[in-house]
Parts: structure tokens; sequence; C-alpha cells
């Protein structure tokens, strides 16, 4: 089933986007709560009139977020956790806790724009996570986990 989303929906696209879903997320779940509707012929003639008179506006703002991306890219992100035997992590590094190191360097960024491998993390080392800032502004950026040395 092809929908056209109203809202940015985490984990699926950004609003105005045409995605592809199983009949019953889009039916049961998507339509009702408001976040899309059905990819028909006269949909998809409004939503390419849309984004033609958004299109001088995004450009700044697709301008904005490549300046941004470049910002954070920069930034070399290490997390600090507590650590059992081994490399286990106590707990574990979600999408929440790579939000707050790049906003305490960097500008303010909010969780839903970070997707980790496997959604979280439970050992130390070196990781990837691919943040994407606009529908046309993502990359991967490269972090750490570290032990936390005070808490022996």
């Amino acid at each position: 089933m092809e929908l056209i989303l109203k809202k940015d929906v985490q984990n699926l696209g950004f609003k105005d986007e045409v995605v592809s879903v199983k009949n019953g997320y889009g039916r049961n779940f998507l339509i009702p709560q408001g976040q899309a509707v059905m990819a028909t012929v006269p949909a998809r003639k409004v939503l390419a009139e849309n984004i033609k008179q958004r299109a001088f506006k995004e450009k700044s703002i697709v301008d904005a977020a490549k300046l941004r991306a470049e910002d954070i890219k920069a930034l070399k992100i290490k997390i600090t956790s507590k650590v059992g035997s081994g490399d286990k992590l106590f707990g574990s590094v979600s999408n929440a806790d790579i939000a707050s190191a790049i906003s305490g360097k960097a500008s303010k960024i909010d969780k839903n724009q970070i997707s980790l491998p496997g959604k979280t993390i439970k050992r130390l080392g070196k990781y990837e996570a691919t943040i994407r800032l606009h529908r046309e502004v993502s990359f991967a950026l490269p972090f750490e986990i570290v032990p936390d040395t005070k808490s022996k």
C-alpha cells in the first residue's frame, strides 16, 4: 500500500514523502492517526504541485541542514558508560544518549533524527550512527563508547 505522509514518522519517512507500507499498518494506524493519506492519482498531483511551490523555500532549508551536518560531522563523540565483565555495558547506549552528546557540543538535535544499528548498543567499541536532518540530508557519524574510569 502506498501512502503520502502528512507528518514525519520515525523509521518510515518525512512529511510529503510517498512510502510503501503493509496494508494493516496503513489502514489501522497511519490513516486513522492522521499521519498519512492514500497515494491516489489526484493526491499525487496535489503533492507534486505543493512540492513545486515549496522548492525555492526548501532550498534554503536544505542548505542550512547541510551546514549543520558539516558541523556535526566535525565532532568527535565519545560516550562514557559503566562496564561490567569483558566489554559489556551496564545498561545500553541509545539514540537519546547520542543526541544529548551531540547537543552538548553543537546545535540541539532530536533523538528521532538518529538511528543506530540494532536500536541500542550494549558493548564497548566504535560504531556509526545514521543521522537524517532532512529528507535530502543524511550522513553517518562515527562515535566511540569508552569505559567510565571514575566508576572504578
